[in-house]
């Protein structure tokens, strides 16, 4: 089994496509894992090398030391060793809501390693003080319910945000719910309690300076995001926005040819 184990983690990863051609690390979001890439990316295989990792309370991957270990800072750290452990060094990034969050997080604290960037349906964090005040108490609310709620039960009231409507009613849905089932909620409550928004240092300000090509992608009936992203774009000059049709949030599932096809053309260009 393909995992890599560092002083405070036990990293599951799995690499595919070619291995002479250039890596692309994607990082899933919450929930998920990166399986979730893997059922997808098989396109990309002839013109790339892809690295999926299962973030830390995801999937297969372990947190060996405190609970400290699931903020972004420490997280980005850990996945900087990842890198270095397999002499991956620069490559390109892909994110997905919370790993785009954590996506650039990395982007803009170590742009040595990455040549281009990707963030899929994402933000920068909340401006203010009381504002990451307001969601952090939301996020612990919600990370207490991961441990006292049914964890079903919990699946149904998290995907019954507005968010993540129109993934409710794609076809595969039902199968994405089960697959959901798998995770760990003791494990996904820590995630969301340290990795969540309300938790995450604000990267507005960081925006401007920033040199990494961005490409931007958000869903056409995903207006919250379209609007944080449309100022993304204003604020840093390498960056691109692309709405893509048919799908909110979760563009991966929605409109998977889409997604393939913006990803070869941005990383060929």
């Amino acid at each position: 089994m393909p995992f890599l184990r560092l002083k405070n983690y036990q990293f599951y990863y799995t690499l595919n496509g070619n291995i002479n051609q250039p890596l692309i690390l994607f990082l899933h979001g919450f929930l998920g894992n990166s399986q979730d890439f893997n059922t997808r990316i098989s396109p990309l295989f002839p013109q790339f090398c892809c690295l999926t990792i299962d973030l830390p309370g995801h999937g297969q991957t372990q947190v060996l030391g405190e609970d400290s270990y699931y903020t972004m800072s420490e997280t980005a750290t850990a996945l900087i060793e990842v890198l270095d452990s397999l002499k991956i060094s620069p490559c390109y990034l892909m994110g997905y809501s919370m790993g785009g969050r954590l996506g650039l997080y990395l982007t803009l604290h170590f742009p040595q390693y990455f040549k281009k960037v990707i963030l899929e349906s994402t933000s920068p964090g909340l401006k203010t003080e009381s504002e990451r005040l307001q969601r952090l108490i939301s996020d612990t609310q919600k990370a207490e319910q991961l441990k006292t709620l049914d964890f079903p039960t919990f699946l149904e009231q998290w995907y019954h945000q507005p968010l993540f409507q129109t993934l409710k009613n794609h076809p595969e849905f039902q199968q994405i719910f089960a697959h959901r089932l798998k995770n760990n909620p003791l494990e996904l409550s820590k995630s969301l309690r340290y990795l969540g928004t309300g938790n995450q240092p604000s990267l507005w300000e960081k925006l401007s300076p920033n040199q990494i090509p961005l490409l931007l992608l958000v869903g056409e009936f995903d207006h919250k995001f379209k609007q944080i992203n449309q100022e993304i774009k204003t604020l840093c000059s390498v960056s691109q926005l692309q709405i893509i049709p048919h799908c909110g949030h979760n563009i991966l599932i929605e409109n998977p040819q889409a997604w393939i096809n913006v990803i070869i053309k941005f990383l060929s260009q």
